[in-house]
Order: C-alpha cells, then structure tokens, then sequence
C-alpha cells in the first residue's frame, strides 16, 4: 500500500510593516525586494490578505487602493481594481469578474502589532 506524502515548501516570513499602517477595512502597497505587494485588513471579518499589487488587466500598480468586500453564497473575500472593477479573489487569485486574469498571492500573518508576509 502507497500512502500519500504531502511536500511543503518553505516559507521564509519577512517583516513588512506596523498593523495601524494598514487602514481598517483597506489596504495598502508594501515593497518586498523588487516587488510591490498589497496587503488587506479586512477588520470585518478580523482576517488578513496579501496578494501582488499589479492589477493583471491593464498592467497597473493599484489592487492595494482597490475596495475589499464578500462575493456570493460562501462570502468569499474579494478585492476589486479600483479603475476597471475586475474582481479578484483574495484567496486563491482567481478572477472573479468571469475573465482569463490570476493574482499572485501570499501567505500573511500577524504577530502582536506586526505583520509578515511569507515568500
């Protein structure tokens, strides 16, 4: 009999900024190495979310100014673009907005009064 092993790879938690540094409710655009990373407070529902700053439609740094809010029957968090409205999953990246488009996204955790991304 074959069991099933499941590989994890691993994370390495980098330090990215204070949790008042985030607006309730919103977001804002960190820089980790050459890349720019938004990170969402949604303090409605007391959960966290990173995914890459770079809006995949028109090529834009801008999801970390995008408004955040819940999508259909399971209220899956979601985060729209706030010039084309294309909505993203903050989940799994997954447009929402039925086009062909994916988010990166990262693992977030908060620690005290401090927040981490893991890469």
């Amino acid at each position: 009999m074959q069991q099933e092993v499941e590989v994890l790879e691993a994370v390495e938690w980098v330090y990215v900024c204070k949790t008042h540094d985030v607006p309730h409710n919103g977001g804002a655009c960190v820089k980790v190495e050459d890349e720019q990373i938004a990170i969402f407070n949604f303090a409605r529902r007391n959960e966290w979310y990173a995914t890459q700053n770079l809006c995949p439609h028109k090529q834009q740094m801008v999801l970390s100014r995008g408004m955040i809010g819940s999508t259909g029957d399971s209220c899956e968090p979601k985060v729209a673009c706030p010039f084309h409205k294309k909505t993203f999953s903050l989940l799994s990246g997954e447009c929402l907005s039925g086009d062909d488009y994916q988010l990166k996204t990262y693992p977030i955790k908060v620690v005290g009064d401090r927040v981490y991304i893991g890469l």
